[in-house]
């Protein structure tokens, strides 16, 4: 957002100088012509105007963080702050109101005359030109921006996107516990937080220094500490690779959506989750956040990353568990919506359909419906609400949990 701003402060600068060293070039008839005298008018204006329009739009785009933090799911505002919509608007009036005062500033030095103020007046006019095209933007943009709606798709953009880096397709099935094997060379990390991306690069340098493989056992969006390894290597290794293989990690305090599929998914069933409590009662979002995620988990299993994305050869990443992705963001919703028979029934069709695009997370999605059918038959209070859900739950996935073809 300053880097923007700045780009218009020096604009500013740059426009008061070619009006003093340029305006020579100008003749003093069509300086006269085109009322550059004006200027000083103008200017003055878009200072007062760009002030007071800077101040509305903070004002606005701090409310829809605050909306959001309250309303929908505090790990959703970091998503509203990196719109790029209201960083440009933002930055465009803020850097507008820059270029009007520097150019009064500009002005007062008297560096130029009658015939240099044309230069300005035509920047002037640029800028007059790109805030209208802005402010028209903004208007429109404003008017959805941090809404619930809006909020659902920027997360399930943000997770799509995080599915799509990611270097292998998920792992189906039983979560695999291989341990770490004896004799094997373990690297720990000295920090606590959330691994947000991992260097490949740099470890697959590592490993064709020594000669071996590197296996990771962490990804992206795990929780490490000291006691936790980060990855292993049968191979005796060096103190200065060791830290190489632990710089590749970075640790922050907080998970980021850029290389986390899951975070997003978590983020959405925190809005479902919220959809859903007494004080909201808003099943209609909560059907949207189902909807969402099963989007994003059917990209997932049909992701097959790209060549640039594989990790190197003698480099071992372990896949995301899809059954992890399931519970991320349907096991809140399946809990605080055990009671509404509406998202149970799109809870079972959804786990359905992403069965009827991949067979090799049946097993999965059998295991999740099971679990929300059960939350629903306890939660329901109408006895025909139950025999439906169990009804189409039969429908679906037969008695024993195998999707209907």
């Amino acid at each position: 957002m300053w880097f923007r701003a700045g780009l218009f402060c020096v604009f500013a600068v740059l426009l008061a100088l070619a009006s003093a060293f340029l305006g020579h070039t100008i003749s003093y008839d069509f300086a006269a012509k085109v009322g550059s005298k004006s200027v000083d008018g103008i200017l003055s204006l878009l200072a007062s105007s760009m002030l007071a329009v800077t101040t509305f739009s903070l004002t606005a785009m701090v409310q829809a963080y605050a909306g959001a933090t309250s309303n929908i799911t505090p790990r959703a505002v970091q998503l509203l702050i990196d719109d790029s919509t209201s960083q440009n608007a933002l930055a465009t009036f803020l850097g507008s109101f820059l270029f009007a005062i520097v150019g009064i500033i500009a002005l007062s030095t008297g560096i130029y005359g009658n015939t240099g103020r044309v230069i300005l007046y035509a920047g002037t006019i640029l800028v007059i030109l790109f805030i209208v095209v802005t402010f028209l933007r903004w208007i429109q943009h404003i008017a959805r921006f941090g809404r619930v709606s809006d909020t659902i798709d920027r997360v399930e953009r943000a997770a799509t996107d995080a599915v799509r880096m990611m270097t292998q397709p998920p792992r189906f099935g039983a979560e695999d516990n291989a341990s770490v094997p004896s004799g094997a060379h373990v690297v720990h990390h000295e920090k606590i937080g959330r691994i947000t991306h991992v260097d490949l690069a740099q470890i697959g340098e590592v490993a064709d220094a020594i000669g071996a493989d590197i296996h990771l056992v962490c990804i992206p969006g795990h929780l490490v500490d000291p006691a936790k390894p980060l990855a292993w290597v049968r191979a005796t290794i060096d103190d200065d690779q060791a830290c190489l293989i632990r710089d590749a990690f970075t640790i922050e305090h907080h998970r980021t959506f850029d290389h986390d599929p899951r975070f997003g998914l978590v983020v959405l069933g925190e809005i479902a989750a919220r959809a859903l409590s007494p004080a909201v009662n808003d099943p209609g979002t909560a059907i949207a956040v189902v909807e969402a995620g099963t989007r994003v988990l059917a990209a997932a299993l049909r992701h097959r990353p790209s060549k640039d994305r594989l990790p190197p050869a003698r480099v071992t990443v372990p896949p995301f568990a899809f059954s992890d992705m399931l519970e991320d963001v349907f096991r809140p919703i399946a809990r605080d919506g055990a009671g509404t028979i509406e998202v149970g029934l799109r809870l079972q069709k959804a786990l359905a359909a992403l069965v009827a695009i991949d067979e090799r997370a049946k097993a999965d999605c059998c295991v999740e419906a099971q679990d929300a059918v059960d939350r629903g038959r306890t939660g329901l209070s109408s006895d025909r609400d139950i025999a439906d859900l169990s009804r189409l739950h039969h429908t679906l996935w037969g008695n024993h949990g195998v999707a209907a073809p």
